[in-house]
């Protein structure tokens, strides 16, 4: 299913062309934003919170590459879930023959913004490059697992959210809000004060998504913290699939 929403999504983004020459103009706009400000902190000096430059190139990377990610299936669907809320549309997606979660799960694509993940994954490739012979298997393989444990805990995240549209019904600005506070994720979580970091590893999960895949790329990974990352997905795949249904026991349709 995911498969065919990416081919309608494309065979719809095809028709406005133009489209796609804006979002690239947009991503690389905020590629040299991201890599001015690192080339700014570095002409001052060595290293950022024992971070090193190719380290943050990499994060940059990641935060490209999670966020397109995002941009393009996750937080469409999640738009698209709480208009059909508020509308009373979701009855045509509760009515067909397949999971509804997965269904409003992929329910819209934004196929241009795949230019952000193409343009995440050549920055994590030039940091492995800089890194040279520093990136092992080993580490290659925690940063795949700890990615995808990353991306599901957002995924989880924005689904309980957006769920909350069966109760409070206009819900959209708080996307608006977990962007915001995604953007604090271009830079490693450890250089924040002790409060924002907390919210950003706890509150709002951003730091599981972004600092931790790094930080197993370039070996400063904790055992621990490898565990504790996929646990967390566990427990927020879990968590927002009983909030989901708890949500939808609470849907009253467009006839009521």
């Amino acid at each position: 299913m995911l498969w065919l929403s990416f081919r309608l999504g494309a065979l719809n983004a095809i028709q406005y062309r133009a489209d796609f020459m804006v979002q690239l103009f947009q991503s690389l706009i905020g590629l040299g934003i991201a890599l001015g400000g690192i080339a700014v902190v570095f002409s001052q000096t060595d290293q950022l919170g024992g971070w090193r430059q190719e380290e943050l190139i990499a994060l940059i990377g990641v935060f490209m590459l999670v966020g397109g990610l995002i941009a393009v299936v996750i937080r469409p669907s999640m738009e698209q879930l709480m208009e059909g809320v508020r509308l009373g549309t979701l009855d045509f997606t509760l009515t067909k023959p397949a999971d509804a979660q997965v269904l409003v799960s992929v329910k819209r694509v934004e196929i241009w913004r795949l230019v952000e993940v193409v343009l995440g994954a050549a920055l994590i490739v030039l940091a492995m490059v800089q890194l040279g012979e520093r990136v092992s298997l080993e580490r290659v393989a925690a940063f795949a697992v700890t990615m995808l444990a990353g991306v599901a805990i957002v995924y989880s995240f924005l689904l309980i959210l957006s769920t909350l549209a069966f109760w409070l019904v206009r819900l959209e600005n708080i996307l608006v809000i977990f962007h915001s506070m995604y953007e604090a994720g271009r830079w490693p979580v450890g250089i924040y004060p002790p409060w924002l970091r907390a919210t950003l590893t706890f509150v709002v999960p951003v730091a599981f998504a972004i600092t931790v895949p790094v930080e197993a790329l370039v070996g400063r990974l904790e055992p621990a913290t490898l565990v504790g990352s996929l646990l967390l997905a566990v427990a927020f795949l879990i968590a927002s699939r009983w909030f989901w249904r708890l949500g939808l026991r609470h849907y009253t349709g467009a006839s009521a």
